[in-house]
């Protein structure tokens, strides 16, 4: 199997969080288009304002904020 060392871990756990938090007892979508948007905005959740322990239990979004707004005081 080819790539970086935890990339499988890190897609099953990406993939066990999608069925937990949004697949599990819920009836099947009505359609393709309805599952697609379903899933986008709980990918873009995920990915922008869920908080993650390996930052400090803050979302992304305001790691990032902080981040930029240290780096402008620096200069």
């Amino acid at each position: 199997m080819s790539g970086t060392p935890g990339s499988t871990s890190l897609a099953e756990s990406f993939n066990e969080a999608l069925k937990r938090e949004l697949l599990e007892g819920r009836p099947a979508f009505g359609d393709q288009a309805t599952a697609y948007r379903a899933v986008f905005r709980w990918a873009n959740r995920y990915n922008t304002r869920r908080r993650r322990s390996a930052i400090g239990n803050i979302t992304p979004n305001d790691y990032e904020t902080a981040a930029s707004a240290t780096l402008a005081e620096a200069a």
